[in-house]
């Protein structure tokens, strides 16, 4: 016969339950591969901020301009923001495919808010402090209204259940790229000022904008890796590598006007086309 010692056992079962709680919990806190790319969205964002103060703005204010080295540090974290696009589409669809734990939504809002909301607002400060023609103060305010128009936007993204498919007002992403872009094509300064307070508006508008799945993800996945190439290029001043970029970024901002349209026209359509079937229903 078997004797249990009752202070034994009393002492046994809490820790029986101590060990459940511990396999239990971490499933809420465990990083997945999805939350795994989705930092090094983050990371990205960060080290674009890092080579944008080391590279631009510390050369300009201590006077040790080099434009060769400024160009590169300019190329580099445009083109982390641009790896940090690609781990924000990836991350996605890997969720979709696998799983995401429960702190995916949060990291995701978090790290597109350091990405394509501080690096971006970031760079037009900086762009306002090293630019001939730039003011260093109303600059700040068009960085502010950048980052609010993110802030807002991801809000926003976290409360409203649209249909699927799209995304109201433009991704963060595509306006963190629109508004470098704006500020590498180096147009006066009124025209850059107007155009990047314009995306701004446009990511907290109501304007649909379509998911990048499918052929769509692989278009803008093709669009971003060519968007690589093209800073490569300028940055190591490639013959023609200028030329190759003010195009590529005026691509990039006209693909940014012409969305909105090509999206209100379709509403246009899709509103005529719901009235007339209701007249011939009424007939």
């Amino acid at each position: 016969m078997t004797v249990i010692d009752p202070e034994t056992q009393t002492s046994w079962v809490p820790e029986v339950e101590a060990d459940d709680d511990t396999d239990d919990m971490p499933l809420s806190t465990r990083l997945s591969i999805a939350d795994t790319l989705t930092l090094g969205n983050a990371i990205c964002g960060f080290m674009a901020v890092y080579f944008t103060t080391t590279g631009v703005l510390i050369p300009h204010l201590t006077g040790n301009e080099d434009g060769g080295m400024a160009r590169h540090s300019a190329a580099t974290a445009v083109i982390l923001m641009l790896l940090a696009s690609v781990f924000d589409l990836f991350d996605g669809l890997v969720a979709r495919k696998l799983r995401s734990s429960a702190m995916g939504a949060e990291l995701d809002n978090l790290s597109d808010l350091i990405s394509f909301g501080l690096a971006p607002a970031y760079f037009v400060v900086v762009w306002g402090m090293v630019a001939d023609d730039a003011h260093q103060r109303v600059s700040a305010v068009a960085a502010i209204v950048v980052l609010l128009a993110v802030v807002l936007r991801l809000a926003r993204f976290s409360c409203v259940q649209l249909r699927d498919g799209i995304f109201q007002g433009m991704p963060s992403p595509f306006g963190a790229l629109t508004v470098v872009s704006i500020v590498l094509l180096e147009l006066p300064f009124i025209p850059t000022l107007l155009a990047i307070v314009g995306v701004a508006w446009l990511m907290v508008s109501r304007v649909e904008y379509p998911k990048p799945r499918g052929r769509l993800a692989v278009a803008m996945l093709s669009w971003i890796m060519l968007s690589m190439g093209l800073l490569a290029a300028w940055a190591f001043d490639a013959p023609g590598g200028e030329l190759l970029l003010q195009t590529g970024c005026a691509l990039q901002v006209v693909l940014g006007a012409v969305i909105p349209l090509f999206a209100t026209a379709r509403r246009v359509n899709t509103f005529r086309d719901n009235r007339r079937e209701a007249r011939a229903a009424a007939r």
